[in-house]
């Protein structure tokens, strides 16, 4: 490894320890997300990019936690993420599919989910770029039959929900009942008091926020654009370490060491900020503001879930013309830790991929290890290896070099 190689891991150790340790929560419309986005926002300043910060209205969710009482027993219940906060009491009413749903009157009562119906989370039902019908009607139904409250027992869901067991069934800050939720096999336990009454104490708010994308530019407005992205976001209650700070961090080595570029090129630099929020905001906002200017793009790059330890990064290629294509492998061919892999559509390359706009993801090769801690606590700094995020970051900078002749 070079000196200059070497200083790249110092760097990228330091900012993981940043966003990861000093800033810690970095989901939307906290204190520690707006943190994070004026510390990336400064740094690609300081190499020379023409920053901007667009915004959009969120909110900041605070937990404080939940209980849940039957005939004077006491169950372990998880508040839904984005839920209203509320004390309340009703007829449990068990439901086990659709069909049982569209059966039962739920006036007054307390909603409890489990088995078929409760087996996937169920997408928010404003949620723009992937809602199954099924999960409309469930969402429209819980809302239209007078229920005072819902309980949802799952297990785990890695592909949706990342390792979380048990999973939150209702992620939406746009559904207004109160939510809870709880493992299956509580469920089971809970269900056996059927048609008594449930008392149920959810303690959360929701407080007006603001949240941001970091756009950062360099090079002739005019040209060709290559756009570098990653989410900056992360579940709550998480470090989010390889979901998604080591994603920033290679972002920020890479515009470093772009900070001398005068290429024909123009090149983007963009954190954006709601992967891992229920409305997808930051995604939603760069779509709107760039509308008009997908043909600019040559070509859009996807950093998420790089460096896991002991694993190679690996790449997935979309709509590549030939010659793009033979570019971006023989770039990576020079480095020994960057392999081709899977094609993979759970992040944020898929906007570009619904425009036919040629991309590339960037991930781990062992993404299967990653989906079991993602979204949890276990999601620490010690499971990223700097010197891949040095080495993913160098092959990038000389992929801009290729794609600009230099």
């Amino acid at each position: 490894m070079s000196e200059s190689q070497d200083l790249m891991v110092l760097k990228s150790d330091r900012y993981m320890k940043k966003l990861c340790g000093e800033i810690s929560e970095r989901c939307v419309g906290s204190k520690g997300n707006i943190k994070a986005t004026g510390f990336f926002a400064e740094k690609l300043s300081s190499f020379g990019f023409d920053v901007e910060m667009p915004r959009f209205h969120c909110f900041d969710w605070h937990d404080h936690g939940a209980n849940l009482k039957v005939n004077g027993q006491s169950f372990e219940v998880f508040t839904c993420p984005y839920s209203v906060g509320s004390e309340l009491t009703g007829e449990l009413c068990t439901i086990a599919s659709l069909e049982q749903l569209k059966q039962v009157d739920g006036t007054g009562k307390i909603a409890l989910l489990k088995d078929e119906i409760a087996r996937e989370q169920l997408m928010p039902k404003n949620f723009p770029f992937y809602n199954p019908q099924e999960h409309q009607e469930i969402i429209s139904l819980l809302e239209s039959k007078g229920f005072n409250g819902i309980i949802s027992a799952t297990g785990v869901n890695l592909e949706i929900a990342g390792g979380i067991y048990p999973f939150p069934l209702i992620e939406d800050g746009d559904f207004n009942l109160p939510a809870v939720y709880m493992k299956d096999v509580e469920g089971e336990r809970l269900s056996a008091y059927d048609g008594q009454e449930v008392n149920m104490e959810v303690r959360a708010e929701r407080i007006p926020s603001e949240g941001c994308n970091v756009v950062a530019r360099k090079g002739d407005h005019k040209a060709p654009r290559l756009v570098f992205l990653a989410h900056l976001d992360c579940k709550q209650g998480t470090p989010g370490a390889i979901d998604n700070a080591s994603g920033i961090v290679t972002l920020l080595l890479l515009g470093e060491l772009l900070a001398d570029f005068k290429g024909p090129l123009q090149v983007e630099i963009t954190a954006i900020n709601g992967e891992d929020y229920y409305s997808n905001p930051g995604e939603q906002l760069y779509l709107e503001t760039i509308k008009d200017r997908f043909p600019e793009i040559l070509l859009a790059i996807n950093i998420d879930g790089v460096g896991y330890i002991n694993s190679k990064t690996a790449f997935s290629l979309y709509n590549l013309p030939p010659g793009l294509q033979e570019t971006v492998k023989e770039v990576f061919s020079g480095f020994n830790g960057i392999i081709e892999g899977a094609s993979w559509y759970q992040g944020d390359h898929s906007l570009f991929l619904q425009k036919q706009i040629p991309a590339l993801a960037l991930t781990s090769e062992q993404m299967e290890k990653i989906l079991k801690v993602a979204h949890t606590e276990a999601d620490r700094p010690d499971l990223v290896d700097c010197s891949m995020l040095a080495e993913v970051a160098i092959a990038l900078s000389k992929l801009v070099k290729a794609l600009s002749n230099e």
